[in-house]
């Protein structure tokens, strides 16, 4: 089968069609990817601020069709439309039975899973998936069933930009209505935060991005201000009279915007850092400030939900009409277009692109 492969950090991925599977497990399922999103941290593998070795598949954001399942698989059968989740949720570990599934002991295994074969050898999918493949195996607790009606493209959506932006807003920051934004990023996670946003009831969001395009998409989505850096704090004293935002969420994963997320929270607010950070790079607060301030500083993994529920109310949501999926889609392409939808991502000219199989 066809598959893009990261051989090497900081390269573009090599297309192969010899990939083949391993074994289906006990609790296993094997799934004919439908659609993939291309997703920031894809790229972040390739450029080094998500470690992983290569070689591996990429690919993260996805949905398709059970094509077979383990013998001890008890929840899933073959033709079942799932999303794919890149944290799963075993429901017997210790943060699981504590509701926070997004924290799942299992993740750590099933990321170091290695169930493709590249002639002979063993090589891992990002976080055990590897969407950019045209069938993978996983393991059933990374699966969540959905209504075969949903377009698969949609649902692969959710399967990580979306969870993790609306999630951000929903979950983590526990947005409140009437209350005031500032969203850092607008990328695909950021205009899902936007969306959150607007969905819990926020009256004022704005929008931050060094470029214009990305800000005209923030408008559609939901955001009622926008702003390049260079006029944040003429927005802040407008919107807020100078004392800050109620939630403030950073969508981005650098040192700077997340010190400025931290800054532009009111005292007695919430900073959220959803965006994906280089381990190396160290952010810094003094004592004093974080005494005094009374702020509330929060990390954001996978929306902090449970995927579970979660991504089914994500759909009702976007059933509804209350939550906007298909305009994310700036671009449909085939697998072999792969690197130059990084291209367009780091340019600034998509939101997402949608490998369709």
């Amino acid at each position: 089968m066809k598959a893009a492969i990261m051989m090497e950090n900081n390269a573009d991925l090599v297309i192969r069609d010899d990939v083949t599977l391993g074994e289906v497990g006990p609790k296993d399922v094997r799934v004919k990817i439908g659609s993939s999103g291309v997703c920031h941290s894809d790229l972040s593998a390739v450029n080094g601020t998500i470690p992983m070795p290569p070689p591996s598949v990429l690919g993260h954001e996805g949905a398709g069709v059970i094509e077979e399942v383990g013998e001890g698989v008890t929840s899933l059968a073959v033709g079942d439309h799932v999303i794919l989740s890149f944290v799963p949720a075993c429901s017997h570990c210790n943060p699981c039975l504590r509701q926070q599934a997004y924290l799942c002991k299992e993740a750590g295994p099933q990321a170091m899973a290695q169930n493709f074969r590249l002639d002979g050898s063993p090589i891992g999918g990002m976080t055990g998936l590897g969407t950019f493949s045209e069938e993978l195996i996983i393991g059933e607790a990374a699966c969540v069933k959905i209504d075969a009606d949903v377009p698969l493209d949609i649902a692969a959506l959710i399967g990580c930009g979306v969870t993790t932006g609306v999630g951000a807003s929903i979950n983590t920051a526990q947005i409140t209505p009437g209350s005031s934004v500032v969203v850092f990023g607008c990328g695909g996670v950021g205009i899902s935060a936007i969306q959150g946003a607007r969905i819990a009831g926020a009256a004022e969001i704005l929008a931050v991005d060094t470029l214009e395009g990305k800000l005209e998409q923030a408008k559609h989505f939901g955001a009622t201000s926008v702003t390049t850096p260079d006029g944040f704090d003429e927005a802040k004293a407008k919107l807020t009279g100078g004392d800050g935002f109620d939630y403030a969420l950073e969508c981005i994963g650098n040192p700077a915007t997340i010190r400025a997320t931290y800054d532009a929270a009111r005292n007695g607010g919430t900073a959220v850092i959803v965006g994906v950070g280089r381990m190396e790079q160290m952010v810094q607060f003094s004592a004093f400030e974080l005494f005094y301030a009374n702020k509330t500083l929060k990390g954001s993994m996978y929306g902090s939900a449970n995927v579970r529920t979660f991504m089914p109310e994500l759909l009702s949501l976007w059933k509804t009409g209350k939550l906007d999926l298909e305009s994310m889609i700036s671009r449909r392409i085939k697998l072999e277009e792969v690197n130059d939808a990084f291209r367009a991502m780091e340019a600034g000219e998509v939101i997402r692109s949608v490998i369709d199989f």
